[in-house]
Parts: structure tokens; sequence; C-alpha cells
């Protein structure tokens, strides 16, 4: 009997652990870099396929100018590996929804929303079934509206921002 509950334990451990890892918690380490903090969960939804939800805040202020910013950008993961999601080589569109905001000190202000997606191929490794490094690439198409104004005028424009760029990062992270 003793046997078996040892049995029936550890079977117990073992799918705790692959349980464990199906959730990932990541900051993206090229982020501070341009002074802005990224963060991203990922959570399994089944043993091929993901679901990212990413969000960053940025913020600079010199000689009476400030800058913010904040975005949050959705995707859906496909690993294309023989190891199970979260790790290995996957495929993910996305979309992507960013907000910008400048001012100064003599009442300007300008502002910029862009809305967009794409994909990218990225490569995620779990080390010792904690850690993760995760590194993508791939195109993105974004639209865009600016605001400016400055006293009492104010200019808005929309679509001279569209246009196509190029999503990358390396992030790490904590697997659970």
């Amino acid at each position: 009997m003793k046997k078996l509950s040892f049995i029936l334990l550890l079977l117990v451990a073992g799918t705790a652990v692959v349980k464990a890892q199906s959730n990932v918690v990541k900051i993206n380490i090229f982020s501070p870099i341009v002074r802005t903090f990224n963060v991203s969960y990922e959570h399994v939804v089944k043993k091929d396929a993901s679901f990212q939800l990413g969000f960053f805040y940025t913020g600079y202020s010199a000689s009476g100018v400030s800058y913010t910013g904040l975005g949050i950008t959705p995707e859906y993961r496909f690993y294309l590996s023989d190891t199970e999601a979260p790790a290995g080589v996957y495929v993910a569109p996305f979309l992507r929804y960013q907000n910008f905001t400048l001012k100064d000190d003599v009442n300007n202000k300008g502002t910029l929303s862009t809305f967009g997606g794409g994909v990218v191929l990225g490569k995620q490794w779990i080390f010792k079934n904690k850690f993760s490094l995760d590194g993508f690439v791939g195109p993105a198409y974004s639209s865009g509206t600016v605001k400016a104004s400055s006293g009492s005028s104010t200019i808005s424009t929309s679509g001279g921002l569209n246009g196509f760029g190029l999503r990358l990062g390396l992030t790490f992270g904590i697997a659970f």
C-alpha cells in the first residue's frame, strides 16, 4: 500500500510540474534601452498553442518636455516544434494598439494613436523548468492618427502614418 501511495504521489507531482509550466511572465530585455517597461503574460491553451498579452509603458521628461506612451499587444502563438507549448518554434499573428503624448511647458501638445497588426516568427526556450528566453522578429503594419494643439489651435490628421515596420524582441521570464 505504501508503495502504491508513493507511486501515485510521484505521478501527481509529475503532472503538477507539467501543468505548472502553462504560464510565463516575461519582460523585453531591450526595452530599457528606449526607456520603456514591457511585460507579457503567456498562457498555454493547448499543447501546440498559447495566448499572449503584452503591455508597455514609456515615459521621459527633459527641458520642460514630457513624452509618455502605452500600448497593448495580444497575440496567438502556434507552436510548430515537437515540444509542447510554451517551448519551441512558433508563428504568432498579433494586433497592437499604441498611444503616445508629447507635451511642453508652453501649452503645446501632440498625440499619436496607432492600431495595427502583423506576424512574428520566434523561438522560446524553457530552462530548468523555470526560466524562459524568447526571441522573435516579423513584419508589422500600422495606421495612425496625429493630433497637435498649440494654445487654442488644433490640427488633426490620419492616414499619413500608415505603413510597414519591424517588430522584434528578446524576452526573459519565469515559467510557472
